[in-house]
């Protein structure tokens, strides 16, 4: 059975794919209903900072600190040290990624503070995350601060 939050989160990813950015999604759970929603916009907005949790977590509003701290975030990729940094300001105590084979943020960071991250290992998400990696190098490669192996730089 698939769960249904990663789905959602996956829909989110298709949307930054088809609008021309990263396919990274991501939302916010609390008590079974989705509060926010995202993609990474970082292209489509010009925005350093717009990857998919932070998106998801912008587009959910001013929630309370009881909120967060029963809350779940789903991404369908590893979250980076930025969104994890997010991630343990706001004490979100659990965390759902769809995969972390094409690439792997601090999970164990997260844990060494709490947090249950749970690795779902979604096929989806890793043929999406490889595609795209293959078809745009370059534009994944800015996403993650990486230069590339031929830029000369």
């Amino acid at each position: 059975m698939q769960d249904q939050f990663l789905n959602a989160a996956l829909e989110e990813a298709q949307k930054g794919l088809e609008t021309g950015g990263i396919p990274i999604g991501s939302v916010l759970v609390i008590d079974g209903r989705i509060v926010g929603r995202g993609h990474n916009r970082r292209v489509q907005h010009g925005s350093v900072i717009r990857h998919a949790e932070m998106d998801c977590l912008e587009n959910a509003g001013r929630l309370s600190p009881a909120n967060y701290r029963r809350s779940v975030l789903y991404s369908t990729l590893s979250p980076c040290h930025m969104c994890s940094g997010a991630i343990l300001l706001y004490k979100i105590p659990s965390v759902v990624v769809g995969e972390n084979r094409t690439f792997q943020g601090p999970d164990d960071l997260l844990r060494s503070h709490g947090v249950t991250v749970h690795i779902a290992d979604d096929e989806r998400c890793v043929a999406l995350m490889e595609r795209f990696i293959q078809e745009r190098p370059e534009l994944w490669n800015e996403d993650i601060g990486e230069i590339e192996k031929n830029a000369g730089n």
